[in-house]
């Protein structure tokens, strides 16, 4: 747990517009509700813990955030939207919401919200990077953004550019040069990084990889040694190398049995009754029969530590280690909060952070795992994003609200 001396910072009254963008429910609907929404904001919190933004609070595009740096928990908050992922980029934090991308300088406390009236070509930010000089988001039917952080100029790159699809989830440049996207239509490869030609695009799905893309719903891409090359799909874990591709699911060892999860499934509402997608992908994994939302052929998130092992969250069948031969399933019953794992982060140290549906975990060096929640300075115990900085702040990302978390590096037991 975090020590209660630890310095919790964080600022109220950032509010902005936007649909909910849904974990599970990544369907082209134009919104959605956050699985864990309702659960988010805990009906039980500490006294110094902030109240939540109510709807309907006015939205602010762009000022200066004042805060009480004496309360022991005081949040960033972003109103009813889903904080889908964050990136510490020096001095500046730019926080990818369903509602938008916001620019917020830790030092100034100044912040500027982009979205649709900024040039993009949609709110929902699922991913936020660095690609060269300028920042790159995938967005929810948007297609791939880049700025010029001194322009604040947008080019945006779609299907017609050669974007597998609008909806893109992860961007990643290997060692090689070349620069990967993931899409909700399979994962492009853009060689040698050079986006404006588009001959130097490619797109693979399960059609043309014949099956080794085991889905062409890609939600997560990671370089491992030797230039190794993950996905993380809806229908389990692909491995890309010297042309090859490689792929596991569940019946070869990825993800928690359902027996062993099915007490600690905290949503009910099952996407596969209103999705023939999600309902599809249930009845070709042979889980047709489970009527609550678990499928750990579903990888969420996806990272690869500096062992060169995989470490993949599932939704429902908790946390997964791959040594590239062995699945070793983390759940509940080994000390996660949740077996829902929404978001997977290495920090400059190389710790392992879990984001679940009920809290954040951190392995530790003997395998255990310490958890934090609302009562350790976290905004809401549904964790969806991270990112450290430099001096070991930690930036944990909820619906409705971000939480900055000082003096982790000595006080996190």
């Amino acid at each position: 747990m975090v020590n209660r001396r630890a310095v919790v910072v964080a600022a109220a009254g950032v509010v902005l517009a936007g649909a909910v963008t849904a974990a599970y429910r990544l369907g082209r609907q134009s919104t959605a509700e956050a699985p864990g929404a309702a659960s988010a904001a805990p009906r039980l919190l500490p006294v110094q813990h902030p109240s939540v933004s109510p709807p309907g609070a006015a939205a602010a595009r762009e000022g200066k955030v004042e805060f009480d740096k004496s309360l022991q928990f005081v949040h960033y908050r972003v109103g009813n939207k889903n904080v889908k992922r964050i990136y510490a980029d020096g001095e500046t934090l730019w926080v990818g919401t369903s509602g938008g991308l916001i620019r917020y300088n830790t030092r100034s406390d100044e912040f500027k919200l982009f979205d649709v009236k900024s040039g993009l070509l949609s709110n929902g930010v699922f991913h936020v990077g660095r690609l060269g000089d300028r920042i790159v988001l995938g967005t929810y039917g948007g297609g791939m953004a880049l700025m010029d952080p001194r322009t604040e100029v947008w080019e945006t790159y779609n299907i017609p550019d050669g974007l597998g699809d609008a909806f893109v989830y992860d961007v990643l440049r290997v060692s090689n040069g070349d620069v990967w996207i993931a899409t909700w239509s399979g994962a492009n490869r853009v060689r040698g990084g050079e986006l404006k030609r588009r001959d130097r695009w490619d797109l693979h799905t399960v059609e043309n990889t014949k099956g080794g893309l085991p889905n062409d719903w890609v939600y997560g891409l990671a370089e491992g040694k030797d230039g190794v090359l993950w996905f993380a799909t809806e229908g389990g874990l692909a491995r890309f190398k010297d042309g090859a591709w490689t792929n596991w699911n569940h019946a070869r060892g990825l993800g928690a049995d359902y027996e062993i999860v099915k007490g600690d499934i905290q949503y009910k509402s099952d996407p596969s009754k209103v999705s023939q997608h999600h309902a599809r992908q249930k009845e070709e994994m042979g889980l047709q029969s489970v009527d609550v939302a678990y499928n750990p052929n579903y990888i969420v998130s996806l990272v690869v530590d500096r062992d060169g092992i995989v470490w993949a969250g599932t939704w429902g069948g908790g946390l997964a280690r791959f040594d590239g031969t062995k699945f070793t399933n983390f759940t509940v019953a080994d000390g996660l909060p949740g077996n829902h794992v929404f978001m997977l982060h290495l920090d400059r140290q190389g710790r392992l952070w879990i984001g679940t549906n009920n809290g954040l975990a951190r392995r530790m060096p003997d395998g255990k795992f310490t958890v934090m929640n609302t009562h350790d300075g976290l905004y809401a115990d549904a964790v969806f994003s991270m990112d450290t900085a430099a001096d070991g702040t930690l930036w944990v990302g909820s619906y409705g609200g971000v939480a900055r978390i000082r003096g982790t590096r000595d006080t996190v037991r």
